[in-house]
């Protein structure tokens, strides 16, 4: 007789990836059948409206006929119907990658996007970021709110020569400032307070940073010789295949912030990393910066560093709007 012995649950793991991975796919199929019907519906709608062959009021009697003839189907009101043709309206000269990025996207996060994003460089952002991230539609509108568009857009991250040789996609990975709204009203004092806020909001906070960013721990023990260190912040990025250390300074950068993140540095990659990692990275997180500053202590640097500044509280878009515009304005003139 067959004794029945206990199973690794690793092997019933292998069956639950396969069940999730096969999910997956399908539900990558249906949203791509779904946006091709809108965009087919929004494409017949806008043809018949732009020769004259409907008026407006034709499509509160299309939508009245759709919910006779299949009243189980829902989501086809005279409102939606519109969406539809604005949908179609808005992306029918979009190029291949713009057209392929909206049939990844959720019609939920497509209509905010469609709503929200001023420009046809914004709304191919948002998309993108939207695939990267896989972002929920409660997540997409707090990235817009937090403005990240216009933030990647005035601010590239300040990375030192190593890093940016070493890691060139760390220019889209890091950013050159981060909003912490979510901590709330709260003004911290210390370094210790503030990690330990962001670690009760590490939702939030990998959120922010990029949900490539997985959490390692906080205050992160390393010991040289006789000493022992704590670095504030620990992740690991899956793009980049690299440990991502954060430090928090609760000042203004100073060159000599560089000394101590270096010195980490060192000791992950020598007594941390793994040997088929990538060089271990570090970002030093200040309440502000001096950019001319910031630069030259960069420039000669050995290690892949970088330094950013947070915020805690949403940035005023229509400022940073009117910064871009500004850019754009000068560089048109030169």
């Amino acid at each position: 007789m067959i004794q029945n012995s206990p199973v690794p649950t690793s092997q019933f793991d292998e069956v639950v990836k396969m069940i999730v991975e096969a999910r997956g796919r399908v539900f990558r199929m249906a949203n791509t059948a779904l946006i091709d019907m809108y965009w087919q519906i929004g494409s017949f709608i806008s043809e018949k409206i732009a020769h004259a062959e409907w008026g407006d009021g034709v499509v509160k009697q299309l939508a009245q006929h759709i919910a006779t003839s299949i009243p189980e189907v829902k989501g086809f009101s005279d409102k939606n119907l519109w969406r539809m043709k604005q949908f179609y309206e808005t992306y029918r000269d979009a190029d291949e990658k713009v057209s392929t990025l909206l049939r990844e996207t959720s019609w939920s996060n497509n209509l905010t996007i469609m709503g929200r994003a001023k420009s046809v460089e914004e709304r191919g952002f948002y998309l993108l970021l939207c695939k990267r991230e896989r972002l929920s539609n409660r997540e997409l509108n707090r990235q817009i709110d937090a403005a990240v568009f216009e933030r990647t857009m005035l601010g590239e991250p300040k990375l030192s020569p190593v890093l940016r040789e070493i890691a060139p996609s760390a220019l889209t990975v890091f950013r050159d400032q981060y909003v912490m709204e979510f901590l709330g009203s709260e003004r911290f004092t210390h370094e210790n307070a503030l990690r330990s806020a962001l670690v009760g909001k590490m939702k939030k906070l990998v959120l922010e940073l990029g949900k490539d960013f997985l959490f390692i721990d906080e205050e992160y023990r390393l010991q040289v010789g006789n000493s022992d260190f704590r670095i504030d912040l620990l992740f690991f990025h899956r793009e980049l295949q690299c440990l991502v250390a954060f430090e928090l300074k609760m000042e203004s950068f100073k060159p000599e912030h560089l000394g101590q993140l270096n010195f980490y540095l060192e000791a992950l990659d020598r007594d941390v990393k793994k040997p088929k990692e990538n060089p271990s990275i570090g970002v030093l997180l200040c309440k502000d910066k001096d950019n001319e500053v910031v630069e030259y202590a960069l420039s000669r640097s050995l290690s892949p560093t970088m330094v950013a500044e947070y915020r805690l509280c949403l940035p005023d878009k229509q400022l940073l709007q009117q910064k871009m515009k500004e850019l754009f304005d000068d560089e048109t003139v030169e």
